[in-house]
């Protein structure tokens, strides 16, 4: 008897683990396919082409490249494309975006370049449905806001896109009020990352825990991170579509296209 129930108690986790773990159905991401994208556009330091601008993006959409880029909610609303919480990096001020309105930060410049951070509104401007979009939401204390500002620049936006987070709250904010938006759930191990998040939740994203939350149309992963059991269980006995990111070696292209429907690409040309 003891072993019959340490059999039907391994049946019920396992089962709740799948299920836990379970990728959405809809099929729509296949708008996406077919396409590298280009990570925070096509950008080279070299060439004086910061990351996250409209020259990287313009580039991109010349070379016929779909496009990766990272938004945020300026302290005013609007939706900045830049990627870090941070002006420090990219700008050498430690100020947060979040607290900065947007007449405030258009006047830095990034790099060191005369390029400054663009609005999203300037990029689909300049996109223009010519290339598909992978919007990632950067988690932030405001993220309702920026949810909601996203969907309003982007109801009349007539190109293909799809939008992505590591925060599990914004893909179910997208799976309860915008369920036709294509959504995908970012992750890695973030166990061995450096951040501020709580372990707990380090862990839940990184075994995809959380899905049962947003059931994402794709599971975008770390393609150094692959040999995680929820991403391969996701990936070979679920069947849901994957996005790698980011890969930056023509080998790995090539090592990696079995395990992903998509890969997002940087530092050279595929």
């Amino acid at each position: 008897m003891i072993y019959l129930s340490l059999i039907v108690i391994t049946m019920i986790v396992a089962a709740l683990y799948v299920f836990a773990i379970m990728p959405g159905e809809d099929n729509a991401i296949t708008l996406m396919l077919g396409w590298y994208y280009a990570h925070r556009g096509l950008h080279s330091t070299k060439k004086g082409i910061p990351e996250n601008t409209l020259p990287a993006f313009q580039k991109a959409v010349e070379e016929k490249y779909g496009i990766e880029l990272d938004v945020r909610a300026s302290k005013d609303g609007h939706v900045v494309v830049f990627h870090d919480d941070n002006l420090l990096r990219a700008c050498n001020v430690n100020r947060r975006v979040s607290d900065m309105t947007y007449e405030e930060l258009k006047n830095y410049r990034l790099f060191n370049t005369h390029h400054r951070i663009p609005l999203l509104t300037e990029v689909l401007d300049l996109v223009d449905g010519k290339v598909p979009l992978i919007i990632e939401l950067k988690s932030s204390k405001n993220y309702k806001l920026l949810c909601r500002s996203l969907c309003d620049l982007l109801q009349e936006y007539k190109g293909v896109y799809c939008i992505e987070s590591f925060d599990p709250r914004i893909v179910r904010w997208f799976r309860v009020n915008q369920p036709h938006v294509i959504r995908g759930q970012l992750s890695a191990n973030l166990l061995k990352e450096k951040n501020n998040h709580p372990v707990l939740i380090n862990f839940s994203v990184t075994y995809l825990l959380t899905n049962f939350m947003s059931r994402p149309d794709f599971i975008a992963y770390k393609h150094e991170d692959v040999d995680n059991l929820s991403f391969l269980i996701c990936r070979r006995m679920l069947k849901a579509k994957t996005i790698g990111w980011t890969v930056r070696r023509i080998q790995d292209m090539e090592q990696k296209l079995n395990l992903f429907d998509l890969l997002i690409f940087e530092d050279f040309m595929p």
